[in-house]
């Protein structure tokens, strides 16, 4: 890997950076919208008067691909590519220098008007109790030690359903929950949701769907009942991720172009989701006389969910429709009102975190917003432009921030 090192420039800011370093053991954030799968960064303070600009401490060469960085203690994790490999690597926080550093051969043809998206790794990787998966753009699902890069266990599960990957390729981002690895596998027309034991990769239960389009299973508790929600190319499910049983199941087929592409979002015991042209619902699944059934409470057709999915903040569903070239909004999850909407044109994608009551919003123009997370109006308190293009999840820890564009990861600090 070609490393440039930018120097602290300050004894002071060499001390914030120290001080942030020390208490490493708080900056985990071991998968996309961290482990709660909320988006919510509990470790970060936002400063009493936020900066003019962001100090680069370092940028690190390390391939193309969207796959989230991952921070676990003084370590970066996080998947790539270059040429016909995927990369799995290794970085020290402080320097971003190589720990190590594994590939395997991963040849992909992009399916025809992805080309300008490259070819992935489009899937976040998840990181568990020292070790490392990584889900490739073929379907290629790899688990590797975290200290020294170790291959544990390597499997292609969508190879039972023929194609083992979407048109575009795999998107679906593993989920981990206790010892089980759970996501979609197969392509858009047939697939199943997955267990496998996450140690030894052997499968627990399978769910068969009609394709897995390109959504990522999420988790939550709905009427008292732990439970994994998906959203496949057929449907909204509900999964009791301990037994497999499949609980409830709401209709939502991918339609003509129309993907089934964001991560649905459970809170306060009911689930929000969209697609493209299809606007924003929520639901409220509830177990009653033995059976679940399902409260569709409403939808909002006046917006619509493409790629970037939403997050809840301050009581509140932020996001980016589609609609208008690119749309921030705000609506009021118990009614679906739209609370604000923001200028059209604003980006193709957004990806977004959530501090204190504050929204960290990184658009692909490599713009970060930081937003309030106010249901009175679209409140933006800071503006930076870090990088080119990327359409890969920020991760903010401490006094820092990890950005991956379409070639480099860097870290800035606030």
């Amino acid at each position: 890997m070609f490393i440039k090192i930018i120097s602290f420039g300050t004894l002071i800011l060499a001390h914030l950076f120290f001080t942030f370093a020390s208490s490493a053991q708080d900056n985990d954030w071991t998968g996309w919208l961290g482990e709660e799968k909320n988006g919510r960064v509990s470790n970060f303070q936002a400063p009493p008067k936020w900066p003019g600009n962001l100090s680069l401490q370092w940028s690190v060469q390390v391939g193309s691909g969207y796959g989230s960085p991952l921070v676990v203690k003084d370590r970066i994790f996080i998947h790539t590519r270059k040429a016909d490999h995927e990369l799995a690597a290794c970085l020290h926080i402080e320097t971003g220098k190589t720990i190590w550093s594994k590939k395997y051969r991963a040849p992909f043809k992009m399916g025809g008007g992805g080309e300008k998206h490259g070819k992935g790794p489009k899937a976040h990787p998840v990181y568990k109790n020292g070790i490392f998966y990584t889900m490739g753009i073929s379907g290629i699902l790899s688990a590797w030690k975290a200290e020294d890069g170790e291959l544990i266990w390597r499997k292609v599960p969508g190879k039972a359903y023929g194609q083992p990957h979407a048109y575009w390729g795999v998107s679906n981002s593993p989920l981990v929950l206790d010892n089980q690895l759970i996501n979609l596998f197969g392509n858009d027309e047939k697939g199943a949701l997955v267990s496998l034991d996450r140690i030894t990769g052997e499968t627990n239960w399978i769910i068969p769907c009609g394709g897995t389009c390109y959504s990522s299973p999420t988790h939550g508790i709905l009427d008292g009942v732990k439970q994994v929600v998906v959203l496949h190319h057929e449907s909204l499910i509900g999964v009791d991720y301990k037994s497999g049983e499949k609980l409830w199941e709401f209709s939502f087929p991918h339609k003509t172009h129309n993907q089934n592409t964001t991560t649905p979002v459970v809170f306060e015991e009911k689930v929000f989701f969209g697609g493209e042209n299809r606007g924003i619902h929520c639901i409220r699944p509830k177990f009653k006389n033995g059976k679940w059934i399902i409260n569709k409470l409403w939808s909002q057709k006046e917006l619509a969910l493409n790629m970037a999915s939403p997050l809840i903040a301050n009581q509140y569903l932020f996001g980016l429709s589609h609609y208008g070239l690119g749309r921030l909004f705000c609506i009021n999850p118990k009614n679906g009102e739209i609370l604000w909407i923001g200028n059209p044109r604003t980006a193709q994608n957004s990806t977004f975190l959530s501090f204190d009551q504050y929204i960290l919003n990184l658009t692909n123009h490599g713009q970060i917003q930081i937003l309030r997370a106010s249901k009175d109006r679209l409140h933006e308190v800071a503006n930076y432009k870090v990088v080119g293009q990327t359409w890969t999840p920020p991760v903010l820890i401490n006094n820092g921030l990890l950005i991956k564009d379409t070639e480099n990861l860097s870290f800035h600090n606030f």
